[in-house]
């Protein structure tokens, strides 16, 4: 599905969609350092938005999550690296599809049940996005120290799973939205990668088991019963009807 649409909409895809996103969350930021106050008029309100500011519906993606002159430095580096990797993995047009299917459904969660975290899981999911392309991405935690990225992508689901567990329900279902397109986009892979895995486990289990065990035959006549154990010469085939049979047995294929 995604190959169909980036072939009719690709024309339309923002190239460095995200360095644009950091560059007006570093605007906001200044403008609220100089102006405090300033944000509230930038924030998903559904009131608001009725009485007409519709703005809102996308000037949330650009409040910055800190408003520490340290931390808004490394947040917006980061955020920028995320983009710039996931574009390079992806290309333009999946980018856009994945940052803007996320921050619909994080408006659809903030005005449906009330529960709004800014755009913290909008960035975590550039950054789960990251995590499980390249898992063994080594990155300086606090500039310092290297660790590879799946650890950090794990300890930084700590907060939604806590959500996940403990909190209400209106908010467990604002998380599972705001991280739905992560779970669309790699949610079928990961639940393919199961199911194989799966079939491979039973299928090894299996041939263990036959040779380990004396009564485990691989062939059996469906007519007769002999196996390969209990007639050792004999040859064994697969009919049209899916059923195996010895040479002797052997359905004839009659000509129409």
């Amino acid at each position: 599905m995604i190959e169909r649409l980036e072939r009719t909409l690709s024309r339309f895809a923002i190239p460095g969609l995200i360095r644009y996103i950091v560059a007006l969350n570093a605007l906001v930021f200044l403008l609220v350092s100089l102006n405090p106050g300033f944000e509230q008029i930038l924030e998903l309100d559904l009131a608001a938005i009725l009485r007409g500011e519709v703005w809102r519906l996308v000037s949330w993606i650009f409040l910055p999550t800190t408003q520490s002159f340290f931390w808004i430095i490394f947040y917006l580096l980061f955020t920028w690296w995320l983009g710039d990797l996931l574009e390079g993995s992806w290309g333009t047009f999946r980018l856009n599809a994945y940052y803007f299917l996320g921050m619909v459904l994080c408006t659809g969660a903030a005005l449906a049940f009330g529960s709004s975290q800014g755009n913290l899981f909008l960035n975590l999911s550039l950054f789960l996005a990251v995590s499980t392309l390249a898992p063994n991405l080594e990155i300086l935690l606090f500039l310092i120290l290297p660790v590879k990225i799946k650890w950090v992508a794990l300890f930084s689901l700590l907060f939604p799973a806590s959500i996940l567990l403990f909190g209400p329900l209106s908010e467990k279902m604002a998380v599972v939205m705001c991280l739905g397109n992560y779970l669309l986009f790699f949610g079928p892979a990961f639940l393919k990668g199961s199911l194989d895995s799966r079939k491979t486990l039973e299928r090894r289990r299996r041939f263990e088991s036959s040779k380990l065990s004396d009564d485990v035959s691989l062939h059996t006549c469906a007519v007769c019963h002999a196996t390969e154990r209990s007639h050792p010469d004999t040859e064994f085939r697969v009919s049209s009807d899916g059923n195996e049979y010895c040479t002797t047995h052997l359905p004839i294929r009659r000509a129409p």
